[in-house]
């Protein structure tokens, strides 16, 4: 052979070798992608019919055994007690229910691990999904997955108070809840709504119907006290059928103290700031037909402007009257009892000249120089108001905020 040829042969070779070699790379590669993306052992046999090399015994399953109530894929749960996470032959380490939204549902787990349930209520018309995990005795763990959806209720209840938040209120203040519909599942509804102030004052709850619940601490809030309701009534049955609606909070501060005492014997009004007596004030209160209430009350309602009419009132003895602007009015009950400006009478430290409510000397129009007009403007809505020595009755405590008449044993 010649040079040439030889030459020609030596590069054919290598040309042959490094095709070898790509294709061996590419048989390798392949391979590599095969094995990456097998999920089973290799099954291929020795041609003598023993096992391959990789053959490797099933793995090792959880004793465990989870379960979820309601099952996947359930509809129209009730967001109350239906829900419950349980495990046989092993312990819960962890469960985690969460809305669409991604909203942790607060539950906890047995202490013996056995079963999870919520803390309370879950939301209605809600997709939610279950992830749980437990272990065995052996330590191996068993997983779950599921969902369900919460009912949609055919009926909801509105549930409105006297409470704005951000506003300063008085030391008497009383939250009072109203609903739209009546509530048959009152404890429940209790443990729906809840205080935190910022002193730890304790708040306890009285019904006063089936739609009327106002709360109070057993003393007058403290001064400076910032206080949190949250209402917590998603998903509450508060009577079979009708549920409550979606969770809020709401918050409002305690101002200074202002407590003004009423003597209907003396026609005078002593105002008490932060415990000390800052002016005594002539007033007219009651007659002897149509007399005041006796009791603590509470300023629930302030209008500089308002009109009372005889036929807006029941039980009121003589002369019907229809006065359209009374001015700085300030409402203690419901059943029409005010502290008043009044500028059509004189008997302001006299004698008791007035239909139940408690009048002060003002001018027509309103006068903020005059002795009602300093005084409204100086008062906040639950700031109280006693009065004393009257010929009438004792105020009911749900007339209006009187809930601090009655003990703290009956609230």
């Amino acid at each position: 052979m010649d040079p040439v040829q030889a030459a020609a042969a030596a590069r054919g070779s290598s040309q042959v070798r490094a095709g070898y070699r790509r294709t061996a790379a590419a048989l390798l590669a392949g391979g590599v992608l095969v094995l990456a993306t097998a999920c089973g052992p290799d099954d291929t046999s020795k041609a003598d019919g023993s096992g391959g090399p990789a053959a490797s015994a099933s793995p090792k399953l959880s004793a465990a055994v989870l379960s979820v109530s309601p099952k996947d894929g359930t509809d129209d749960v009730a967001p109350s007690g239906a829900v419950k996470v349980s495990v046989a032959d092993g312990k819960l380490t962890q469960v985690t229910v969460a809305d669409k939204g991604g909203n942790k549902v607060a539950g906890a787990i047995a202490a013996d691990g056995s079963s999870w349930t919520p803390s309370g209520p879950l939301a209605v018309g809600m997709l939610y999904k279950v992830n749980a995990q437990a272990v065995d005795a052996a330590g191996l763990q068993s997983a779950l997955d599921s969902s369900f959806t919460t009912l949609t209720p055919a009926k909801t209840v509105a549930v409105n108070d006297n409470v704005t938040t951000g506003t300063t209120y008085g030391v008497g203040m009383i939250v009072s809840v109203n609903f739209s519909k009546a509530v048959s599942h009152k404890d429940d509804v209790l443990k729906g709504i809840t205080f935190e102030a910022s002193d730890g004052t304790q708040v306890k709850g009285h019904w006063f119907s089936s739609r009327r619940l106002d709360f109070r601490p057993e003393q007058y809030w403290k001064s400076g006290t910032n206080v949190k309701i949250h209402f917590r009534l998603a998903g509450t049955e508060v009577a079979t059928g009708v549920y409550g609606p979606k969770n809020s909070d709401e918050a409002f501060t305690v101002g200074r103290s202002q407590i003004s005492t009423v003597d209907a014997s003396s026609d005078k009004m002593t105002v008490s700031r932060d415990g000390q007596v800052v002016q005594t004030i002539p007033i007219t209160a009651g007659n002897d037909q149509n007399p005041s209430w006796n009791g603590t009350m509470t300023i629930e309602e302030k209008d500089r402007v308002t009109r009372m009419n005889s036929a807006t009132v029941s039980n009121v003895v003589g002369a019907e009257y229809d006065v359209p602007d009374v001015p700085h009015a300030m409402r203690l009950t419901d059943s029409g009892t005010y502290v008043h400006g009044n500028y059509w009478g004189n008997a302001f430290g006299v004698s008791n000249a007035s239909h139940g409510c408690v009048g002060l000397q003002d001018g027509k129009g309103g006068d903020d120089n005059s002795v009602a007009g300093k005084f409204y403007n100086s008062s906040l809505i639950g700031d109280v108001v006693i009065i004393k020595n009257s010929k009438g009755r004792t105020v009911s405590g749900s007339n209006g905020l009187s809930g601090w008449t009655m003990p703290w044993s009956s609230w």
